[in-house]
């Protein structure tokens, strides 16, 4: 039987008012009711009556007419704190901070775990796209074999931009900070650090694996030249900032890195600020979500889908946590990448263990081949290198792998 849920919510920012809109304007289709809102900021005007809020996260953690927390902050030690004394004081939570589950997903586990209480967070990965609920109830019994697409809106948004309408990254980055595609402070999207998180918290429902974000490779669209773009462009290729997971026998392999992506493939259509997730299974086969991954409504409706759940005492079994294949997350992967650097930079053909090709021009070098991912993470944390994945790369486990050296084509 549904219930009615009494909700306190902590921030009222983009996310907090999409929330606010969305459930009030499904006129009582979901069976909820936002008692209080904790904020920061108390000389910030807000489009609702001043009584609706308080500045003591207490008046909402220990009011016991409240079921539900929902934490829409963007400090991720702040939520952890008020996930976990939720949790503790009896009360269920929704949660859509990315970075926060990331580092602590294994703990909030064991939280739920001990305290029979549910945390959701669907509007944590991907935005509007019902990703979690569909692995963990659609797929539970597929053996899932990979997840991967564009998992953040404003990198999307930024590169169709640069590709369509010919703007610079600058222009574009700034256009998407105007729209609340993207932050003051970019460097979590355009660095790769946003989709990283949410990949994390992807692997645990597609793998059952708790994997700590440190371990996760991350590569952005942030040192991308304008070679690189005319690369692109003379080749018919788009350039996407693709997350990626995948199962090789006992090993899950996962990171975040721009790729070239021919026309033909199905995410060089996705566009703006859509985010899109392909699933692939040992019986499914091939399954493509596409849906707005960044901006008030898109999100708040995911947060708002996660209320309707909780009405009917949904929660997470963790169902391929509690399966009997068991994996270990490695990096040890040799990629196909096409590699740039500032003529000051000591990269040679013996950092690769297959090289292609590689030519010079503009003071910049490039350099393409079959490289190890734990060199391509070093070489990303420099100023004045780019790495972009080929258009077609393929994904060797280092133990499989024979190395050959080649004369510079």
């Amino acid at each position: 039987m549904r219930k009615k849920l009494k909700l306190g919510l902590f921030g009222f920012g983009c996310v907090g008012q999409g929330l606010y809109h969305v459930l009030n304007e499904t006129h009582g289709s979901v069976q909820a009711e936002i008692k209080k809102v904790c904020v920061k900021n108390k000389t910030k005007e807000r489009p609702v009556n001043d009584n609706f809020f308080t500045f003591d996260k207490d008046e909402i953690l220990n009011n016991p007419e409240i079921d539900v927390v929902v934490e829409l902050i963007d400090d991720a030690r702040a939520a952890y704190e008020i996930v976990k004394t939720a949790l503790l004081n009896g009360k269920a939570v929704i949660t859509a901070n990315k970075r926060m589950l990331a580092e602590h997903l294994q703990e909030i586990y064991t939280l739920q775990q001990q305290t029979g209480l549910p945390v959701l967070y669907e509007g944590a990965v991907c935005g509007s796209i019902p990703i979690l609920r569909n692995l963990e109830e659609y797929y539970d019994n597929d053996l899932l074999n990979s997840i991967e697409g564009i998992f953040n809106g404003s990198t999307n948004y930024i590169l169709t931009k640069v590709f369509e309408e010919k703007k610079s990254y600058a222009d574009a980055l700034k256009k998407a900070q105007e729209l609340g595609f993207a932050e003051s402070d970019p460097s979590l999207d355009v660095k790769g650090y946003d989709p990283k998180y949410k990949l994390v918290i992807a692997i645990a429902h597609t793998f059952g694996l708790f994997v700590n974000p440190e371990d996760v490779i991350n590569i952005g669209i942030d040192k991308i030249s304008d070679q690189d773009l005319k690369f692109a462009r003379d080749n018919g290729y788009f350039i996407k900032l693709i997350a990626r997971s995948f199962r090789i026998q006992d090993k899950v392999y996962g990171f975040v890195a721009p790729q070239f992506v021919e026309a033909t493939n199905p995410l060089a259509s996705v566009r703006n600020e859509y985010n899109a997730v392909q699933v692939q299974g040992a019986f499914a086969e091939k399954q493509l979500f596409i849906g707005k991954g960044a901006g008030s409504y898109p999100t708040g409706s995911a947060v708002l889908s996660d209320i309707s759940a909780l009405s009917y005492d949904y929660a997470y079994e963790y169902k391929k946590f509690h399966q009997a294949d068991r994996f270990e997350f490695s990096n040890d992967l040799i990629v196909d990448a096409h590699v740039s650097f500032d003529d000051s930079i000591k990269i040679s053909i013996q950092d690769f263990e297959q090289f292609q090709s590689g030519y010079a021009a503009s003071g910049k070098q490039y350099m393409v081949g079959q490289v190890r991912l734990s060199k391509l993470r070093e070489w990303s944390q420099q100023d004045g290198v780019g790495i972009i994945l080929a258009q077609q790369a393929t994904f060797t486990p280092v133990a499989s792998a024979v190395k050959t050296e080649q004369a510079v084509a």
